[in-house]
């Protein structure tokens, strides 16, 4: 009896969440010409901010820093809203900023005092360098992390608020000066929301250490983290960035106790629910709490397309799949072209035996996101079900050319060569693959020995069957020795 396996829950293991803590992260054309390939382009933005009265040199200059980079980012904006990947997307007018500043860094290069004859202020430059080589891909990555993305949104939004408040406060100082009465009373003002928006650097600075999936800096994230939640104890967007950190290094009971806080402060903030939501249900497979903070996510949100999103995960988790199906359906109607929804929608579809209907939504995620690893793969697993081994090979291989060190896909490859087609020796190239980026994967080691035997060279197919029994899995040693081939 053959011992080739372990595909048929690999598609399982493969369901997206939205947000998911490996990616996840949280706190967080008109005006130019069209973009050539290739291009650096700078753009420079000019603040003068001036002060007086309540208002100190050092809150002008905070609140002036802040104005400044966000219009710089605004400017560089018309650039994200031109690709083609955030047209495709749909992406609402205010997520545009949050992308930008997702993707691109605005730079302070001077800041000089100045005087007239009617006041002092500080003359603030911010550079934002664009290279529209990279811009798309780094756009794309941003897009796939859905709850990176609310973050960001979330810290613009709050931003945005902060200097409405600077500037009602401004106007507030001008007319006491004006007529001579004391300001005196605006300097706690000023400083808190200096506070605020140096709380929302910090954040900002914590967003530039996560590249890839992982934070660059664990140690100086958690410390900007504390420096924000510091100088503003009551900025839920804080606790709520805190306690991604701590579920991305495994910190899951600290991570929801800090989301805890956030909806202590934020009882609104659907958002809030959602990645608790995922805290639960993701990584303590506390399916039924996760689904309660969908459920409220939800009731917030009704158009919030990732909680129905997610919410489908955890039905699918306790094995539910219609209901997943369901909140699947309701995340597309909200958002049409959510390429996330139809690949977990295929895998709640193969939950129910329901193949072509797997490959049907396995071909819209594609079309919507040509480079969909988990797409090719799923549709490739759905192939080898269905006896088509050449098609499946060429969506493993396609895997293989998006993502060159996917150890389940040369696994994969490598049963459908030997396994289905015969095709030992290139069978084997797969698994000598899968077994040099992952020297402990166990299964490959059992197929690879089955591979072996199969061709007669028992001395090698013992070895990996004694190799993989060291490992924890015995199949081909024990079918090795049934058969008077393995000692």
């Amino acid at each position: 009896e053959a011992v080739f396996g372990e595909e048929e829950n690999a598609m399982r293991k493969t369901i997206h969440l939205m947000g998911m803590f490996v990616l996840i992260f949280s706190l967080f054309i008109s005006l130019f010409p069209a973009v050539s390939f290739g291009e650096i382009l700078t753009i420079k933005h000019i603040v003068k901010q001036t002060f007086g009265g309540g208002q100190s040199p050092d809150d002008a200059r905070i609140s002036g820093i802040a104005l400044a980079k966000r219009e710089a980012l605004e400017k560089a904006g018309t650039y994200i809203e031109s690709l083609t990947v955030v047209k495709n997307s749909q992406v609402e007018k205010d997520e545009i900023l949050a992308l930008t500043a997702g993707v691109l860094k605005a730079e302070v290069i001077s800041q000089d005092n100045f005087a007239t004859k009617d006041a002092f202020g500080i003359e603030i430059i911010v550079n934002v360098v664009v290279d529209t080589s990279v811009l798309e891909e780094r756009v794309k990555k941003q897009l796939q992390d859905r709850t990176h993305l609310t973050q960001l949104k979330d810290t613009q939004k709050r931003e945005k608020e902060l200097l409405q408040q600077v500037a009602k406060l401004e106007e507030e100082n001008r007319k006491l000066s004006a007529n001579k009465q004391s300001t005196n009373k605006l300097k706690k003002d000023f400083q808190k929301v200096s506070d605020g928006l140096t709380a929302l650097d910090w954040l900002s600075k914590v967003v530039r250490l996560w590249d890839g999936g992982k934070f660059t800096d664990s140690k100086k994230a958690i410390e900007y983290l504390n420096n924000a939640i510091k100088l503003q104890p009551d900025l839920g967007l804080a606790y709520k960035g805190r306690g991604l950190f701590y579920c991305t290094i495994g910190q899951y009971q600290r991570g929801i106790k800090d989301l805890n806080e956030v909806i202590r402060l934020q009882p609104d903030d659907s958002n809030a629910y959602d990645i608790r939501g995922l805290a639960y249900g993701r990584y303590l497979g506390q399916h039924r709490l996760a689904i309660e903070n969908y459920n409220e996510a939800i009731r917030l949100k009704p158009d919030n397309a990732d909680a129905y999103l997610n919410r489908g995960v955890a039905y699918d988790g306790l094995g539910q799949h219609q209901r997943a199906i369901e909140d699947y359906n309701e995340a597309i109607r909200i958002k049409p072209n959510f390429a996330l929804a139809y690949v977990n929608r295929g895998v709640a579809y193969d939950g129910l035996g329901q193949f072509q209907r797997v490959i049907e939504d396995c071909n819209v995620a594609i079309r919507l996101q040509p480079d969909d690893v988990e797409a090719y793969r799923n549709r490739g697993l759905t192939f080898n079900k269905l006896g088509k081994y050449e098609r499946a090979i060429d969506d493993y291989t396609k895997v293989i050319s998006l993502k060159p060190d996917d150890v389940g896909a040369y696994y994969s490859r490598g049963n459908a060569y030997g396994r289905d087609l015969g095709q030992y020796q290139r069978a084997i190239e797969d698994f000598n693959k899968a077994i040099s980026l992952k020297p402990d994967y166990a299964s490959a080691y059992v197929n690879r020995g089955l591979t072996y035997l199969i061709q007669g060279n028992n001395n090698m197919g013992c070895r990996d069957a004694q190799k993989a029994c060291a490992l924890g899995n015995c199949k081909t040693l024990d079918f090795g020795k049934s058969k008077g081939l393995c000692r």
